[in-house]
This record gives C-alpha cells, structure tokens and sequence, in this order.
C-alpha cells in the first residue's frame, strides 16, 4: 500500500502567511482610518493582520465608522487605544501624553484609510478638516498613504470623485481596489473594497519600499 505522501510546499494560508508580512511590518507605526462604509466591518481583520504581523496599530474611526462596528473590535485586536473625537482621548495605554491629531500624525510611519468613502475622498484631495480623521489626514499628508476605497457604482463613476482620486494620485496617494461585485445595496458594480489580504499585501508592498534609514 502506497504511503501518504508529505506536504512539502507552503500553505497558501496560515503561518507561512504571517510570516511573510512580519518581515517588513514588524514594528512600524501603521495609522489606521476607518470610515462609515458597509465593508467597516472587514478593517477588524485588517488590523488584526496588520498586529499579527508585528506592527503598531493605532484606529482612528469617524462618527459614521462607529455606527457600523464598534471601537471595543479595534482595541481588541491591535490591543491600542482608539481615537473618535478631536475634542475627547482615549485613557491609557497611550505613549506619554495622550494623543493630539499632531502626535498621531507625527507617530506614522504608513497612512491606510480602509475603507475609503467618497466623503473622505473629497476631504483630503480638498484640505477639508472637519472631523478627527481627516484633520489627522490633512496633518500627515506627506506620509505614505493608502486608500482602499469603497462606495456605490455611480459615486464612484461621479466626475467629482474621479477628479478627487486623480489629484489623491498626482500627490503619490496610493489606491487599492475598488473591486466588482455585489454591493450592500444589492446591486452588481464597481465599488467593493479590496479583501484585506490585498491591502495588507499592497501595505507590505509600500514598507519594503520605503526608504531604509
């Protein structure tokens, strides 16, 4: 009788996985921005990943964010504190002082927005600052950053949001997704966004780039 044969390659899933992105995420500051789209629910695991992979999480979550998934997932899993408020902080652990939008701004090293709303979109291509995120956004917009964006089909064909996202790319703003597919209204289109796997890999992607000190 033939004998099992041994697995010898790698797992597509799993440690081999984890391993990969704790090389270049292995303790940099990742800033986290969620906004109030549908697919909020999905940046839980992209933190998780992300803190899996040995970086620094911190969320900062809008108004609308906090109406689809609770703060409570976040610190969960990236085991941080998460800001909601320009005008409230969290308590501890913060590092020090508790953070101002500056301190967060200053303290990362990569921007992610995901997912990235239509709003949030046209606030930073257009300097608006009107809510903790975006003031956070305005701040640190020399940082490397990345966009998984996320709406409705006909927001995301509007002339207005394809202007935004093409002034966004001139300034060097990364972008992953939207993807096709079904969307939380019901529909098929564009508009999903990108599974975190795929940012997490477009993340990884813009670490290794970085300049080497």
């Amino acid at each position: 009788m033939l004998g099992r044969k041994r697995r010898t390659g790698r797992s597509r899933n799993g440690p081999c996985e984890q391993a990969a992105g704790a090389g270049v995420l292995k303790d940099l500051n990742i800033l986290l921005g969620i906004t109030g789209g549908i697919a909020a629910y999905k940046a839980v695991d992209l933190a998780s990943k992300l803190t899996a992979a040995g970086a620094g999480v911190r969320t900062v979550m809008t108004a609308s964010a906090c109406q689809l998934v609770g703060p409570k997932s976040f610190e969960a899993v990236t085991g941080a504190p998460v800001f909601t408020s320009l005008w409230s902080e969290p308590g501890p652990p913060t590092q020090g002082h508790q953070m101002s939008h500056i301190a967060l701004a200053d303290w990362a090293q990569i921007v992610v927005v995901a997912p990235a709303t239509a709003d949030i979109i046209a606030k930073v291509a257009n300097g608006i600052c009107d809510e903790l995120l975006s003031t956070v956004l305005c701040t640190c917009w020399a940082a490397p950053t990345l966009l998984a964006p996320a709406m409705n089909t006909r927001m995301w064909e509007n002339p207005a949001t394809q202007r935004n996202i093409e002034t966004l790319r001139a300034r060097g703003v990364r972008m992953v997704g939207p993807c096709a597919g079904r969307l939380a209204c019901g529909t098929e289109g564009l508009g999903r966004m990108a599974e975190p796997q795929e940012i997490l890999a477009a993340i990884e992607e813009m670490a290794d780039n970085r300049p080497k000190a």
